[in-house]
């Protein structure tokens, strides 16, 4: 065999068997996006949509990662710079697991200017099951609602 067909064929090979090595991980793995949820923040005359998600896998097995993140802000706010506001809003995502009766809540303080904020994520021991979730603020805003699977071991 010639060196360069044999140097294609360990290259090829070496691809397959990652990509067989990392398949199982990555088939599993679920992303769930929910509505956004459009809210006032304070700080300013200032609105966004904040972003949710969750991400379930067979690795974590009866947990769920909840995700948070607040797009860019539109509004005028008090300093030196008050077109690029930087606003904050309480927001909280309810949750409870249709099969077990569970629930949880995680609360958390987003703050966004005008690139948007920094991505907050928490594990939730929501066990195994349909959860349903509702995202809210504690401003003038209308709630997120969905549903998402997480799986059992």
């Amino acid at each position: 065999m010639p060196q360069i067909a044999r140097s294609a064929a360990i290259l090829l090979g070496s691809f397959g068997a990652a990509a067989a090595i990392a398949s199982p991980a990555v088939a599993g793995a679920q992303t769930v996006e929910f509505p956004q949820t459009p809210s006032l923040f304070y700080g300013g005359l200032c609105g966004a949509n904040i972003r949710t998600w969750a991400d379930t896998s067979p690795d974590y097995a009866g947990r769920a990662v909840f995700n948070i993140q607040a797009q860019p802000i539109q509004g005028v706010g008090p300093g030196a710079y008050p077109l690029a506001p930087l606003c904050h809003v309480n927001t909280t995502v309810a949750w409870r697991n249709l099969n077990t009766g569970a629930a949880g809540q995680w609360r958390v303080n987003v703050v966004s200017g005008i690139y948007g904020s920094i991505l907050y994520a928490v594990y939730q021991n929501t066990g195994p099951g349909r959860i349903d979730v509702t995202v809210t603020t504690d401003n003038l805003s209308a709630p997120g609602h969905a549903s998402f699977d997480v799986p059992a071991r």
